[in-house]
């Protein structure tokens, strides 16, 4: 099923997609359930927000795709690369992209965002799917001067509105069902490519990650993107698709 997040008659509120409606969920189905209100809204009358805002991080992992290790001058890492996203970061479906003006090359990553549905610490690969409550989609924005600058990555990485997210958080996506990562920057398509070709599998970022920190309910795992990243302008709107997962739309404007 696809769960959303709302902003309705100034309330914001949960939902699961039903064609062209929501069935009002009675709370947040990370902690409270699947049960209902009984009520249904249009989807055409709600706003979307990120379909969840984690509670203490995003894990990112670097360099995941071979061909997008080659395109920044390097061979994929042998284990997987993480670096962290303040959950300040986030962003929903239709927000804008800010581009600081520290930076003069604000680049779009389109990535198969992972969200965790319970407290996972020293899970192994064989059992680390039991800890995902579900998939969405993910832009992991990178302000790639500073990236190079810096050295490190969290200054790059980091900034306000730099983690769209969205438009739903599907509970049932197959990983192996062939699914397709494309980005377009004003309706033309930069990256395509299947997710198939990650070079760490979710389990095995999964198990990595949780051996290192505790993961939690609502956190986010940004899986790595395809080969095709590269600079957007104000005024560019940039959309994610992911086969099963929709499309994800966000448009720059400067600070």
């Amino acid at each position: 099923m696809k769960i959303v997040r709302f902003s309705h008659e100034e309330a914001i509120r949960f939902g699961i997609v039903d064609e062209k409606e929501l069935v009002v969920l009675a709370g947040d189905p990370l902690f409270a359930g699947f049960d209902t209100t009984g009520e249904r809204v249009r989807l055409a009358d709600v706003a979307l927000l990120a379909p969840v805002i984690p509670r203490s991080k995003v894990v990112c992992v670097g360099k995941n795709y071979r061909d997008h290790a080659a395109e920044m001058g390097g061979e994929a890492p042998a284990a997987p690369l993480l670096f962290l996203k303040p959950n300040t970061a986030v962003i929903g479906p239709g927000d804008a992209i800010v581009r600081p003006p520290q930076s003069e090359r604000t680049d779009f990553e389109g990535e198969l965002a992972v969200v965790i549905g319970r407290v996972a610490k020293n899970v192994s690969a064989e059992n680390a799917l039991d800890y995902v409550f579900g998939y969405t989609i993910g832009n992991d924005v990178t302000a790639r001067d500073l990236q190079r600058s810096d050295g490190q990555w969290a200054r790059a990485k980091g900034f306000d509105t730099f983690c769209p997210l969205g438009p739903a958080i599907e509970t049932e996506f197959d990983l192996d069902g062939g699914a397709r990562i494309v980005t377009r920057v004003d309706g033309e398509v930069r990256q395509d490519g299947p997710i198939s070709d990650m070079v760490h599998s979710v389990p095995e970022i999964i198990a990595y990650a949780s051996a290192a920190f505790t993961l939690l309910p609502g956190d986010v795992i940004l899986t790595g993107t395809p080969a095709g990243i590269g600079p957007f302008e104000a005024g560019q709107t940039v959309e994610v698709e992911i086969t099963g997962l929709g499309t994800l739309r966000n448009t720059a404007r400067n600070a």
